[in-house]
């Protein structure tokens, strides 16, 4: 880090919403703001807006030479390349030369990776990870994620898409059919999603009575499922251990690749404590090989839900490499690749 740049930007680019913010190097948030992901058909307009507002708030703090780098956590984003090769949910054609095109507006260097990585690298640099150089990030939400950190470094892969854990297949026969076009992947089972998946086939098989059939099947989202399991429902209850086991049987299986000291979990769905973290471990240390029985740990993150994803990306700002212009001089050239 360079003391005379003191900040970066952190920007967490999603489906719906764009999240940015300045951060210091202590991990405080000092201010942040979103943009609609989906408003303009355009990227060129999309990161005209992106700059103005982000600019704004660097203006508001007295920031404009101060800024050392920006992170982008976004989906299916290349950290060799900078590009986002593969965003199906994003309104512009792919893949799109991100990193260049907001280093060329902003002027100085941007490293960009998939949002699961970059929570791996905000909690390995803030949160509960720090000082774990052996670690896999498991980002519990509408999907599965992961970043695997070994020996202190992220695992990119010879294509810089390693570490996608969530398609991995947990249920060969008759599993679910993923938004990845295979079937039995760990996300339809362990995700948000798939914790409403499982409560339709619950109350379709089962007979007994639950106060999510008061709700209609299709609108049943796994915050119904955890209140419901919170006031004593069976199959509410049920429900959790069945994903909290699938989950713990992947997890040991995890654990026989890279010899991870802990797994870390973010996500609502992580938040469900006992419910999901009792038949987690207990399936996980019974289905692991027995060298690693009883070493490794399950942390819950510790950044804050609301700066999680601006500080998980604004840490891989700091990686960077240093800037050659300054903010009131955009640059005309594309930054130097990221090394691994």
């Amino acid at each position: 880090m360079v003391n005379s740049k003191p900040y970066v930007i952190g920007i967490d680019m999603g489906g719906t919403n764009t999240v940015f913010g300045i951060v210091d190097a202590r991990g405080v948030v000092l201010t942040s703001d979103s943009i609609k992901t989906r408003k303009h058909a355009n990227i060129t307009d999309y990161i005209d807006e992106l700059y103005t507002e982000t600019m704004r708030l660097i203006k508001a703090i007295g920031a404009e030479d101060k800024i050392y780098g920006i992170g982008v956590g976004a989906p299916n984003a290349n950290y060799f390349t900078g590009m986002i090769e593969d965003g199906v949910n994003l309104p512009w054609p792919t893949p799109v030369p991100f990193a260049q095109l907001l280093s060329e507006k902003f002027g100085i260097p941007v490293a960009i990776t998939n949002d699961a990585n970059a929570a791996a690298i905000g909690e390995m640099t803030y949160g509960a990870a720090r000082g774990i150089k052996d670690f896999i990030m498991i980002t519990l939400g509408t999907g599965v994620g992961s970043g695997i950190v070994i020996n202190g470094q992220l695992v990119y892969g010879h294509d810089g898409f390693a570490g996608e854990l969530g398609h991995v297949i947990v249920k060969r026969n008759n599993g679910r059919l993923c938004g990845c076009g295979r079937a039995g992947c760990l996300e339809t089972y362990c995700s948000a999603t798939g914790v409403s998946r499982t409560a339709r086939e619950f109350l379709e098989i089962r007979t007994e009575p639950s106060t999510l059939r008061d709700i209609p099947v299709e609108a049943i989202t796994s915050k119904d499922v955890y209140d419901a399991a919170m006031a004593g429902d069976k199959i509410a209850k049920d429900i959790f251990e069945y994903t909290g086991e699938i989950l713990g049987e992947a997890l040991a299986d995890f654990t026989a690749f890279s010899s991870p000291e802990a797994f870390v979990l973010f996500g609502g769905l992580a938040k469900a404590g006992e419910l999901i973290m009792r038949p987690l471990v207990n399936a996980m240390e019974k289905n692991m090989l027995s060298i690693y029985k009883g070493k490794v740990k399950v942390l819950l993150s510790e950044l804050k839900e609301a700066d999680a994803a601006v500080l998980g990306a604004s840490a891989l700002g700091w990686e960077a490499k240093p800037p050659t212009t300054t903010l009131a001089s955009p640059a005309t050239t594309a930054p130097v690749a990221p090394q691994a």
